[in-house]
């Protein structure tokens, strides 16, 4: 049942108006919520009690005829907040497209509906941190990048779905998804004991007179999943932050083709808090053995042979690049390469074409690694034995260009082998073709991006047109001062959101006092008013001169001084004065 639920919807529903013959529909008494499911021939509906929050399974006829009824399109599931428990479904969606046969939807409303018929019972304390957790639930479902599929797993790649066994193929989607890329897992804890998948290309293309579907999936791990500055690094348990697996598929006559990548934080304990200055200066743990690095990279245990992309080796960067490489070079682990390429030294002066260097550098890498294929019978052809993990400082701008570069690369392969390209022919002439391959990579950059980073991604001018333009570089200024804002004023609050989404952090009812509630320090209100007081009135003080200059300059350098050294004050003080996270222990984020 759970898992009928969390897959949503079977049947074409309509956004608006009564539930449909095959739709899903939410009937809502003062007493229980009863889910109906749109599959055809289906008779039972789960009937949710609202005060003792069990779940049952009763006859259709049962509903009662004094139910509010309105049509849903799927349950991400509950979480307990302070007034109670709370049923997230989600009220609209849009068809993106078809994977093999198989629709997929993107969630773009939600509601948030509480068990509790009122909130009277609770304190006005109480009722503003209520308020303050229903903010963050909105904010990440607000966050644009839920995905799924009723028929099809979304969590794997071809390849890995190609190696399991009959046992597995039976399970239900729910019980068999990689549990990395389902982003309500924790919502749907109590639906179990009865994915998101962030960014989705789904495209029918067509290149010398043949149609071929060309599809690009990018999932984002749930583990250690936060924003930009807060979450750096990996974790004890070796997860890395911003990890995100890419795949590219192919589908041309019924043979089918996949290329893997993946990006992720440089996979060691460092951290790089925010602190008012554009470039917090990071910082490397010198604590611990960095076992969990050894477990990070691991991960050759679900990629095969690892290629570690190392695409920054300048400025506060380069401590990082260096001990990177040392931590590879120890484990003397031959399933792993390292291979690091100085981004901003070769292609500084809009000189982007030295990107080939490193395509050039890892090409007979590539070529050993492959892709998977399966042809029309589905007969598997070849297996990818080796995977690139790209990552610069962010995992995001630079790291996404170099990506879809390696794609590229695959594709000619793969569109050569299925005979959808005739032999000389290169991609890059596919006029058409191009533009969307380009376009795609570029929203894949951006959907990355905005939920890491608070922004679109940088360098998307590369990507869409093959070239540094002179505006890309203004619109990468514009989105830098964007997200120096949004890293020091309100990521606090969005990781706090992301903590709560994804259960990292559990509200209890019964606790009269909650971590929302960590008084400011004095500093915090203080210092910006004596320094915006100060610099008023050294403007005051030059716009209304005194009777002598003498008099103007003492004013203007008093008042000047007082703003700047406040400034300094504040600037020396720079953690105090940014939207830290409230829900997580501070040892946790430091």
């Amino acid at each position: 049942v759970g898992t009928k639920l969390f897959i949503y919807i079977r049947k074409d529903f309509t956004d608006e108006g009564d539930c449909s013959p095959n739709s899903c529909c939410k009937h809502t008494t003062p007493e229980k919520f009863y889910i109906e499911a749109g599959d055809d021939g289906a008779n039972e509906v789960l009937a949710i009690d609202r005060v003792s929050t069990e779940m049952t399974l009763i006859g259709s006829k049962d509903v009662p005829p004094s139910a509010v009824t309105r049509p849903i399109y799927g349950i991400m599931g509950t979480v307990r907040l302070v007034a109670g428990m709370y049923l997230i479904v989600i009220t609209k969606k849009r068809k993106v497209g078809d994977l093999l046969g198989h629709v997929v939807w993107k969630a773009v409303e939600f509601d948030v509906i509480s068990y509790k018929k009122t909130v009277l019972h609770l304190t006005d304390n109480q009722m503003q941190d209520n308020k303050a957790f229903l903010g963050m639930m909105n904010n990440v479902l607000n966050t644009d990048g839920f995905y799924f599929a009723t028929d099809y797993d979304l969590t794997h790649t071809l390849q890995r779905l190609a190696n399991t066994s009959p046992e597995f193929q039976e399970m239900s989607l729910l019980e068999r998804a990689d549990q990395r890329f389902v982003w309500n897992g924790h919502l749907l804890r109590d639906f179990s004991t009865q994915p998101e998948v962030r960014e989705n290309r789904l495209t029918s293309c067509c290149i010398n007179g043949k149609v071929f579907e060309w599809n690009l999936i990018s999932r984002r791990s749930c583990f250690r999943a936060g924003v930009r500055y807060y979450v750096r690094g990996i974790d004890s348990e070796g997860h890395a932050a911003n990890f995100v697996e890419t795949e590219q598929i192919v589908q041309y006559n019924g043979a089918k083709a996949s290329f893997v990548q993946t990006r992720g934080s440089i996979p060691f304990y460092w951290s790089q808090r925010p602190n008012l200055k554009y470039k917090p200066k990071p910082q490397i743990s010198k604590s611990g053995n960095h076992v969990s690095f050894r477990c990070s990279l691991s991960s050759s245990r679900i990629y095969s042979f690892n290629v570690k992309l190392k695409i920054n080796q300048k400025g506060s960067e380069k401590p990082l690049e260096l001990a990177f490489a040392k931590m590879v070079e120890s484990l003397g682990n031959g399933m792993i390469k390292y291979v690091a390429f100085d981004f901003h030294k070769e292609c500084s002066r809009m000189r982007w074409h030295r990107l080939q260097i490193l395509v050039d550098m890892v090409a007979d890498l590539q070529e050993e690694f492959g892709y998977f294929l399966v042809d029309a019978d589905g007969t598997v052809q070849v297996h990818q034995e080796g995977t690139f993990r790209s990552n610069c400082m962010d995992c995001l701008d630079r790291t996404n260009v170099v990506q879809s570069l390696l794609a590229r690369r695959s594709l000619q392969s793969q569109l050569e082998r299925m005979g959808v390209l005739h032999v000389g022919q290169r991609i890059e002439e596919q006029i058409d073709f191009e533009k969307i391959y380009k376009n795609a990579w570029a929203d894949n950059a951006n959907a990355c991006a905005k939920q890491y980073a608070g922004t679109g991604a940088l360098k998307t001018d590369f990507t869409r047109t093959g070239k540094r333009t002179q505006w890309g570089l203004l619109m990468d200024g514009w989105n830098s001062m964007i997200r120096y804002y949004k890293n020091n004023f309100s990521d606090g609050f969005r990781q706090d959101s992301i903590d709560l989404f994804l259960g990292n952090y559990a509200v209890d009812e019964a606790d009269m006092s909650t971590a929302l509630h960590e008084p400011k320090d004095w500093k915090f209100l203080t210092l910006p008013i004596i320094m915006v007081v100060a610099f008023s009135m050294c403007i005051i003080c030059l716009l209304m001169a005194g009777d002598t200059w003498t008099e103007t300059l003492a004013y203007v350098l008093f008042w000047g001084m007082a703003s700047v050294v406040t400034f300094g004050v504040i600037l020396f003080n720079g953690r105090d004065f940014v939207d830290a996270p409230k829900l997580v222990q501070k040892e946790k984020m430091d």
